[in-house]
């Protein structure tokens, strides 16, 4: 309840200073006008065939970002030849400006949907990586070396001591990277699309509609919140001896 009392608040000093202030709409719309031009986009149908192609950018990209991190992660941390050969390079490619590499991306792989979802993928991809190296390396030894004596493999120290161990930071890269999706997509989306919200939000801006790019960033806010809320929940579910409210 409290939390919505402060987002009205915020809202009504919002309009209040817009009003008052006599700011141009065409600087900051006030709140009245965003929701206008939220409820004529959604009510039309205009925006929902660029709603969906956003989203499928996310949700495709973070999963193949997350297998990639996920798949890499496990073979830098269980393997220490691996970890030689291959994280100095994972650390140099991540060092790059993904904003740079984008346009890269659209030559090679067009204007649909594939240049897309592999921006959001690289973007997506080493906040799962490093988190389950973490996540691994944090296994307890005394853990492994009972396991050991037990003569337990490779095998099952992995599936009974160190995944387990792992998955609070793997989940905790999870919830990273669903974020960071969202704003893979729009960035692809913007180096050059057909369709998406990230093209919509260059439409209005060439158009001076700002109502209409507040509105359309409102809406990537709540898919953002919502797959952070659906990661969490599963977070939830499977790491269900960790204590999350106390985090």
């Amino acid at each position: 309840m409290s939390r919505i009392l402060v987002l009205v608040a915020v809202l009504a000093l919002w309009e209040g200073a817009v009003r008052v202030f006599h700011v141009p709409a065409i600087v900051v719309p006030p709140p009245s006008a965003v929701l206008v031009a939220l409820w004529t986009g959604l009510a039309s149908g205009e925006w929902t065939e660029h709603i969906l192609v956003t989203l499928w950018e996310i949700l495709a990209g973070f999963a193949l970002g997350s297998a990639l991190g996920l798949v890499l992660g496990f073979a830098i941390a269980l393997f220490p030849t691996a970890e030689r050969l291959l994280y100095p390079y994972v650390v140099a490619f991540q060092t790059v400006p993904k904003v740079a590499i984008a346009p890269i991306m659209v030559i090679w792989f067009g204007y649909g949907l594939s240049s897309k979802i592999i921006i959001t993928a690289t973007i997506a991809f080493f906040p799962l990586l490093a988190n389950t190296i973490t996540g691994l390396h944090s296994t307890s030894r005394d853990q492994v070396e009972m396991l050991q004596a037990y003569t337990a493999s490779r095998a099952q120290i992995f599936r009974m001591a160190r995944l387990p161990g792992a998955l609070p930071y793997i989940f905790t890269g999870l919830d990273i990277a669903i974020v960071l999706s969202v704003i893979g997509a729009i960035v692809g989306e913007f180096v050059g699309a057909q369709a998406g919200l990230g093209y919509l939000i260059l439409q209005k801006n060439f158009n001076f509609d700002m109502a209409g790019t507040f509105a359309i960033l409102v809406i990537l806010s709540a898919i953002g919140t919502v797959l952070h809320a659906l990661v969490s929940f599963a977070h939830r579910r499977v790491v269900f001896w960790v204590d999350h409210d106390r985090r």
